[in-house]
């Protein structure tokens, strides 16, 4: 069976995403019309070769500004994305899902399925994306009723790889300038790049409100798991493939499914389903 290659579409998208590759070479953003559209995966746009925008970055700059309180662009491709092809976005198509991919690809002494207190863990998403890409923009202002991208500014690491690295290197003043939120941002960045060669995709999992919205979409998505329960044996063998620990048969749609396909492949009895990716090879269950 041929595996599919799902890394090398996040490749593609990521070298498409970001193929300003002048920016990186003169510490410069790209500045071109493509810049005022949504892309679907979590791309910071402030990144020097970065072709458009990245939809939670796009929500708090309306968010944050006195002019406009609401954005029916913006929440409405998260929303049609959504529709379409839930957390799919995040296993295909999110430049910062496929950074996290190639550590974990890096070999470490124990690789861990899960943390202590999972469950509460993913939870986290949600806190951020009401606390801090929502509620504190919105309410936390100034004086002239402007707020912060308190996500963006605080927490995305994202934005610090794709963005805040580059730039810094390539100028002297952005690196005299930079100041302790910089340096708590690196430290962030770091904390993940660690947890990523242990846990699988730890940011997706527990932090991102990207994946957030895309996962409550996950139910109704057009792109989506399919069991069938009477070929399903509940063996487990979708779950022990699963990178997220899954129980496949009983929530193949659930919030933290990012579509990556594993499952179809491994189930033997061909009971999995998706648009996607070809399933492994059916075998008899009796006897």
């Amino acid at each position: 069976m041929k595996t599919h290659p799902r890394a090398f579409v996040q490749l593609c998208v990521t070298a498409l995403s970001n193929g300003y590759a002048v920016g990186f070479a003169r510490g410069t953003i790209f500045k071109g019309r493509t810049k005022g559209l949504c892309l679907p995966g979590l791309n910071c746009y402030s990144c020097p070769g970065a072709l458009g925008a990245c939809p939670i970055g796009s929500l708090q700059a309306v968010l944050t500004s006195h002019e406009y309180g609401f954005s029916f662009y913006v929440v409405g491709f998260l929303l049609a994305v959504g529709a379409l092809c839930g957390r799919f976005v995040c296993g295909w198509l999110c430049p910062f899902g496929f950074f996290q991919d190639l550590l974990h690809r890096i070999p470490f002494p124990k690789k861990l399925r899960r943390l202590p207190g999972e469950k509460a863990l993913r939870l986290l998403r949600y806190v951020i994306l009401v606390g801090f890409v929502i509620l504190l923009p919105m309410f936390v202002t100034d004086a002239y009723g402007l707020g912060k991208p308190w996500f963006c500014t605080y927490l995305c690491p994202a934005g610090t790889l794709e963005a805040g690295i580059p730039l810094t290197l390539a100028s002297a003043a952005l690196r005299d300038a930079a100041g302790w939120v910089f340096r708590w941002k690196i430290l962030l960045l770091i904390l993940l790049i660690l947890l990523s060669l242990v846990v699988y995709r730890p940011f997706c999992r527990y932090l991102c409100p990207l994946g957030a919205v895309y996962g409550l979409c996950n139910p109704v998505s057009l792109v989506r798991l399919k069991v069938d329960p009477g070929a399903c044996v509940q063996c487990g063998v979708c779950q022990d493939a699963c990178p997220l620990d899954i129980q496949v048969w009983k929530k193949p749609n659930g919030t933290d499914c990012i579509r990556c396909g594993k499952c179809v492949r491994a189930c033997p009895c061909g009971a999995i389903q998706a648009p996607f990716v070809k399933g492994g090879k059916t075998v008899s269950t009796k006897g």
